[in-house]
């Protein structure tokens, strides 16, 4: 699929620098679009209309939604600009970013351990894998870091965006938002090679969670892969259906 995707991105690139509005009809609605799938697959019950009321309007559902669920999309918002700022920066990723970008995640909802690295063993509750004891966090993330620095001018940016998402979740190196978190790192990768902002899309969790299964648990990444490349060539159609 790499090549195909490929093709449509020399398409795309063809087109810049997209005009105005494009850009900004494009912006609001994957604000939306990753706002509300990405909360949704960490169980998030706000729908997609109520996100874009809070985002675009600025208003507070009611009707039994939480206080968290709205600072969810709130902050969600604010680390997609954070994103869209180092990418427009060329700034490589770090533990710093990678910090930064969970602290916005969690605060005012977890601020004791927005940004901090775990400092307990967990378990993931349906999974068989067990991620690394919290004494080692901080020398995987290291490792992650040095990986990914080898790895950014070799590996295709859809497969190496697709695998720093997975080793970042085997990790799970913070208490919380761990998912949010490896998807807009994963989002970070793609933006930053020339690919458009990408969805996994709430109603396929479900074979999302299974695809990180069986890369954390058989160590074959292939089907992640295809999943994440399936979200690219999705987001270039929307891409191209706009600029046409």
């Amino acid at each position: 699929m790499f090549k195909q995707i490929d093709e449509k991105k020399v398409l795309l690139d063809d087109r810049r620098p997209l005009n105005g509005n494009a850009i900004e009809n494009l912006k609001k609605y994957f604000d939306v679009e990753l706002t509300y799938n990405s909360n949704a697959i960490e169980g998030n019950t706000l729908t997609i209309t109520e996100t874009k009321v809070i985002l675009e309007e600025g208003l507070t559902i009611g009707r039994g939604k939480s206080l968290r669920e709205h600072l969810e999309v709130i902050n969600h918002k604010e680390a997609i600009d954070y994103i869209d700022d180092i990418v427009s920066k060329n700034i490589n990723i770090s533990e710093r970013v990678i910090k930064d970008l969970h602290y916005i995640i969690l605060k005012s909802i977890d601020n004791k351990n927005a940004g901090e690295y775990r400092k307990t063993n967990v378990l993931i509750s349906g999974s068989e894998h067990r991620p690394v004891e919290h004494f080692l966090v901080h020398e995987r993330m290291e490792e992650l870091i040095n990986w990914y620095s080898e790895n950014k001018n070799k590996l295709h940016p859809i497969y190496l965006a697709a695998e720093f998402h997975f080793k970042f979740v085997y990790i799970h190196p913070f208490i919380d938002g761990n998912g949010r978190s490896a998807r807009l790192l994963m989002n970070l990768i793609l933006m930053s090679n020339g690919y458009p902002i990408t969805v996994i899309k709430a109603e396929n969790r479900d074979i999302y969670m299974k695809a990180l299964e069986k890369a954390s648990t058989q160590s074959d990444i292939s089907e992640f892969v295809d999943i994440v490349s399936e979200a690219v060539d999705r987001s270039f159609d929307t891409y191209l259906y706009i600029t046409s």
